[in-house]
């Protein structure tokens, strides 16, 4: 079925240059072939170049190296090696003993309920990560089938595809009443995909819709919830962002709450409500976001 959400669900305006795919930086291609220049006389100590660890040595290290007589220098490289190594061990293990992750809950591939539904579209864009979730609803009925599911997001598809002519369904994610999770726009499940769900909040940020209508008075199932918070504590376990806290997103179209350059303070989970003026996601589902959210934390373990 298409959607009927009117304004409820409106994509955001042309990205700014900087959104594109993130690349990586490495240097001039001189300085490149610079540092792979040997450093002369290293390689000739006897021994040397067998002792694990001396391709990692600096190169003013592997020259004085060579000032060494023979087994004084293979000691030296040993135990600099050795140091090297327990220091970086050291100062990696609390680093990763202080993040809260969570894992990826299973997650339906956007080719199983598209099929040859999936038009010609650009390619996608992305952001550097993820520092927020918005909740939102597809405002379609709810009494459907769970298994009638992917048929229902083909019609959201070409409802906003076609009729509302965006480059791809806006929302990162659809979880529906059965508590499935279902790929939404294209890029890539684990990428921090730049999605259409949001007006002024789209990037650093990830759109998850509940599949139905979940106005005041609507039940909401526990297994959406609960799938909802497990994609959120995946997703901002990646940046280690507590989904009870707080995000700091800087407002892309001055048509949000908040003027186009703007730093906004929202809710690490929030509601779509939040950043634009709407009813979405609707009462009910509303109440639910502070279960949503403590659920997340549990799940990255956050004892706090």
């Amino acid at each position: 079925m298409v959607p009927s959400g009117g304004t409820a669900h409106v994509a955001d305006g042309p990205d700014p240059p900087d959104s594109g795919t993130m690349r990586v930086f490495r240097g001039p291609r001189e300085a490149r072939e610079r540092r792979a220049v040997p450093v002369p006389g290293a390689a000739r100590i006897p021994g040397v170049a067998r002792i694990p660890g001396v391709a990692r040595m600096p190169g003013v290290a592997r020259a004085l190296l060579g000032c060494l007589p023979g087994l004084a220098a293979v000691a030296a490289l040993a135990l600099c090696a050795s140091g090297v190594e327990r220091a970086a061990a050291t100062h990696a293990r609390p680093a990763a003993a202080d993040r809260h992750t969570a894992p990826r809950p299973p997650v339906v591939p956007r080719s199983v309920w598209l099929g040859d539904a999936a038009r010609a579209q650009p390619p996608p864009r992305y952001d550097d990560k993820v520092l927020a979730v918005f909740v939102h609803h597809t405002d379609t009925p709810n009494g459907y089938d769970c298994a009638d599911v992917p048929a229902i997001l083909r019609g959201v598809y070409t409802g906003q595809t076609g009729a509302r002519d965006w480059d791809d369904i806006g929302y990162n994610f659809v979880v529906d009443r059965c508590g499935t999770i279902y790929e939404g726009r294209a890029g890539g499940i684990d990428r921090p995909v730049t999605g259409a769900h949001t007006q002024g909040f789209n990037h650093r940020t990830t759109g998850i819709a509940a599949l139905g209508t979940f106005t005041a008075g609507v039940p909401v199932p526990d297994a959406l919830t609960d799938a909802i918070a497990a994609l959120a504590a995946w997703k901002l376990g990646r940046t280690d962002t507590d989904p009870r806290g707080k995000a700091s997103l800087v407002s892309s179209n001055g048509l949000s709450r908040y003027a186009v350059g703007s730093t906004a303070t929202l809710p690490a989970v929030a509601g779509h409500d939040d950043g634009y003026q709407t009813s979405c996601p609707g009462e009910a589902l509303t109440a639910r976001l502070p279960d949503i959210r403590d659920r997340a934390a549990r799940l990255q373990d956050r004892r706090g």
